[in-house]
């Protein structure tokens, strides 16, 4: 069978790509530096990568030049870009912005009249026009609450924390009924949905905690009935939308017989480490259920040398393990960011995996981004995960099943040194060797030929 390899290394700070192809030869007993692979193991559909469309994103993509803005599109959601199917937007502000808003914020407009858009519709919006217009598919969106208004809050702020009133519990979900409308108006393709982006954390930027009881109770007595009056259950909700520590416990908090035909998924992040076990234990509790990657980047907060291979394998890491453990999509957090990593109102400043400096109208396609490319332009939607093992914990691996009928398989070199690796299946050996610091894509034609 034939096969086609990519390669990208880093050498010297600087990003080296190399390709090459290859045929099978019969496998007369390849025992050592060997990945088998299983396709008729099968697992979970991929349904595509994506990232976060934030009002630092939208506003930065605003501030280039045309040709700058082109190329951003196209690096993501162009043909010889990314792929990217997927999307995620906040539900009025957050912290990747340029400040608190609110889409209505008077407390005595009980019928929602001055309800207005007009923030999104800035820059927002037009960013995401933008991109659909360059991708060959619809972008699949899904919508997250940082906050609701000041005024539904125990704090009287949309930052630190605080909690959603109980007296305004139906208005906050009537308020996300009109937000999903008003969005489903412009044409945004809305297919899911959070309750609350990171329920448990109290941050200085938009925020509002929920303990698995009030997210429950919310769900069940306020949001659902709301999306069923205004004919929107057909949305997918994702519950916890936080760090995978402890998405197992707040799955078997929330899901019940009442809460169980409402609830899609679990939606996580990566912040508190791997975890990838809790996902795993998650798939097996709740195997209707899906996993979904909704956030994660490189906080300078956490990690300020800026050590791009670093932060290249972070996000190889965690893709990894959170598509060998269940997750159906993978949406990481801003597209794009100044060369500060903002505009953010709070200076949360974090990496991306392009950066755009405006004094010089230039654009920087980080390691992460090939990285992340190895995965997004292989592993198309509508992908499923096969079966595999692997020699050696010093290389990760994972191998999915196209839907033309293409094997690809991806394999990350977490070594100094050159790795060889010998690809079994159905009894033929593909041999490829990984530089050192490399990341690799296989892409197998896996019909026998004659």
């Amino acid at each position: 069978m034939k096969y086609q390899w990519l390669q990208t290394a880093y050498k010297e700070k600087k990003i080296v790509t190399t390709e090459g192809q290859g045929v099978s030869y019969p496998d007369e007993g390849q025992e050592n530096q060997a990945v088998n692979l299983h396709p008729d193991f099968q697992y979970q559909v991929f349904e595509g990568f994506g990232g976060s469309m934030t009002e630092a994103s939208a506003y930065t993509w605003h501030t280039m030049s045309e040709k700058s803005k082109k190329e951003l599109l196209e690096a993501y959601f162009g043909k010889e870009g990314l792929g990217y199917t997927q999307a995620r937007m906040s539900l009025d502000s957050c912290d990747a912005g340029l400040g608190n808003y609110s889409a209505m914020e008077d407390e005595q407009d009980g019928e929602m009249k001055s309800f207005s858009l007009a923030r999104d519709e800035k820059y927002i919006l037009p960013f995401w026009e933008a991109a659909q217009k360059v991708s060959g598919v619809p972008i699949e969106v899904m919508l997250s609450p940082w906050s609701p208004p000041a005024f539904m809050k125990t704090n009287g702020e949309k930052n630190h924390g605080g909690k959603l009133k109980e007296e305004y519990r139906d208005m906050w979900a009537e308020y996300i009924c009109r937000y999903i409308e008003a969005y489903q108006e412009k044409g945004v393709q809305l297919k899911r949905i959070s309750i609350q982006n990171e329920p448990a954390a109290v941050q200085i930027w938009d925020s509002c905690v929920y303990t698995a009881c009030e997210e429950k109770e919310f769900l069940k007595d306020h949001l659902y009935p709301a999306l069923k009056r205004h004919g929107l259950t057909d949305l997918e909700i994702f519950i916890w939308d936080h760090n995978k520590e402890r998405l197992l416990e707040r799955a078997q908090q929330t899901i019940d017989a009442d809460t169980d035909e409402m609830i899609t998924g679990m939606a996580f992040h990566w912040y508190s480490g791997d975890h990838f076990e809790a996902l795993q234990m998650a798939r097996e509790k709740y195997p209707e259920k899906k996993l979904l990657f909704s956030e994660g980047c490189v906080e300078y907060s956490k990690f300020a040398d800026k050590d791009q291979l670093a932060d290249a394998r972070m996000y190889g890491h965690d893709i990894m393990g959170d598509l060998n453990n269940g997750a159906c999509a993978f949406i990481a957090w801003c597209l794009l960011l100044d060369e500060k990593g903002g505009p953010n109102h709070v200076d949360n400043f974090v990496d991306a995996p392009v950066m755009y400096d405006k004094k010089i109208d230039k654009m920087e396609k980080k390691l992460s981004y090939y990285y992340i490319g190895h995965f997004s332009r292989a592993i198309v939607p509508g992908s499923v995960r096969i079966g595999l093992s692997k020699y050696t914990d010093k290389l990760e691996s994972t191998a999915f099943l196209r839907p033309d009928g293409k094997l690809a398989v991806v394999i990350i070199n977490r070594t100094d040194e050159e790795m060889p690796v010998y690809l079994r299946l159905k009894g033929e050996v593909l041999p490829v060797s990984l530089e050192e610091d490399a990341v690799m894509t296989v892409l197998i034609d896996a019909e026998r030929e004659g």
